[in-house]
C-alpha cells in the first residue's frame, strides 16, 4: 500500500499498522468489560489488538485503543445510540475526517453524520463488530487496488 505512496504525493506514509494489545490495553479493556459499555466482541477484540490505525487511506480509519476509549467514556460518558436515542455507545475510533465510530453495547456500529458527539446524528455501519473489520478489509484492498478509500 505504501511503496509508490512517497512518490505520488511527495510526502513519506504515515503509521499504516495494527498493533497488538499489551498489557495496559488488556486491563483497559477488563475495566470497559467491568462498566458493561462495550459489547463482548468489542472487549474481545481489545484483549488482541491494541489499536489499528491506517493514516494513509483516504482520510484515515482509527480504531482507538481500549484506553483511550476507556478515558473519553469517563470524561465524556456514554453516546446516545439507537433509534430511540436511548442506548448507550461507545466512541471506538473515527474515520480520520472528523466522523466517529461509535459501538453500542448491543454491538452495532455507528458512524456520526458530523464531528461533533453532543446530541450525534448517526447511520449504521455494520450490524456488529465483525462486519465493522470486514467493511473495513474491504475498503483497505478498495484502495490498494485503485486508491479509492471505501465507504465508511
Amino acid at each position: 500500500m505504501t511503496d509508490e505512496f512517497e512518490r505520488r504525493h511527495g510526502f513519506p506514509p504515515g503509521a499504516n499498522e495494527v498493533r497488538l494489545a499489551d498489557h495496559a490495553d488488556q486491563a483497559a479493556a477488563r475495566t470497559l468489560a467491568q462498566v458493561s459499555i462495550a459489547p463482548a466482541d468489542l472487549i474481545t477484540f481489545y484483549d488482541s489488538i491494541g489499536d489499528a490505525t491506517w493514516a494513509d487511506v483516504g482520510n484515515g480509519y482509527f480504531i482507538d485503543p481500549a484506553g483511550d476509549a476507556l478515558l473519553r467514556f469517563k470524561e465524556y460518558g456514554a453516546v446516545d445510540v439507537g433509534a430511540d436515542m436511548k442506548a448507550a455507545g461507545l466512541v471506538i475510533g473515527s474515520n480520520g475526517g472528523g466522523l466517529s465510530y461509535v459501538a453500542s453495547s448491543s454491538g452495532v456500529i455507528y458512524r456520526t453524520q458530523t464531528a461533533s458527539l453532543d446530541e450525534p446524528e448517526l447511520d449504521q455501519v455494520a450490524d456488529d463488530l465483525r462486519q465493522f473489520l470486514e467493511l473495513l478489509e474491504r475498503s483497505l484492498t478498495r484502495f490498494v487496488a485503485n486508491g479509492e478509500p471505501g465507504c465508511l
